[in-house]
């Protein structure tokens, strides 16, 4: 009982995800945590992961993505 509980947990975990990828794709930077700047050596700077732009296409959309490229080139 105590695995399917874990299970239906793994589950709707990531069908959540996958909702979350596909209604917002772009997720806030997690070094500059949205801000477009980062601070170093007491300077301010532009974030170089985002580049200022404040946002990060999340790690499942960019795994879909290339997954619908590959897909593409596959199919005439």
């Amino acid at each position: 009982m105590l695995i399917l509980a874990a299970c239906g947990l793994v589950v709707g975990g990531l069908g959540y995800y996958l909702v979350l990828c596909a209604v917002r794709p772009f997720g806030a930077c997690r070094k500059c945590d949205g801000s477009g700047e980062t601070e170093r050596w007491r300077k301010t700077r532009t974030c170089p992961r985002c580049r200022g732009k404040k946002l990060r296409l999340r790690l499942g959309r960019r795994a879909h993505n290339a997954w619908r490229r590959t897909y593409d080139a596959g199919t005439d």
